[in-house]
């Protein structure tokens, strides 16, 4: 008597996966990873830079509400600190233009702030240095186009 779960010698197989099916499942689990986790990691540094560019943003309207009130731009040296904390010689400031302090950009590096801008000729030029943290390259986020430049 011969029963399904045992061979011809009358043991019962063995049950349970082989050692090369479970390296067969690794090697698919790998192949998908290495394929969906770019996907993922690119995003994420979207998400980053959509994040410092709505950072600028805001920056960007409370500097103009700051010069409506106090009749210019805060200086270099004065920075975005200017901002929420009321400078010496800010005749007019109201009060806070952030509601916090001003924020690091989403790589953890300062915002950048230079009144008279350089690049844009008609105020300030503000910017982040993206993910790289260096100047220049095309990673930068900044308030200016290439318009702005001539």
């Amino acid at each position: 008597m011969n029963s399904r779960n045992e061979n011809r010698k009358g043991k019962r197989p063995a049950e349970g996966f082989t050692l090369i099916e479970l390296l067969l499942v690794l090697v698919i689990l790998a192949a998908l990873a290495a394929i969906v986790t770019p996907k993922f990691a690119k995003r994420s540094e979207q998400a980053r830079v959509t994040a410092a560019r709505t950072q600028i943003s805001q920056f960007e309207v409370a500097l103009d509400a700051f010069e409506i009130d106090v009749g210019r731009y805060p200086s270099s040296s004065e920075g975005l600190r200017a901002l929420v904390q009321k400078p010496s010689n800010a005749e007019g400031w109201q009060e806070a233009y952030l509601k916090r302090d001003v924020p690091r950009d989403p790589w953890d590096n300062e915002y950048v702030y230079k009144y008279p801008g350089q690049n844009n000729k008609s105020g300030y030029d503000l910017y982040s240095y993206g993910p790289d943290g260096k100047q220049g390259g095309d990673d930068d986020i900044v308030n200016w186009t290439e318009y702005d430049k001539k």
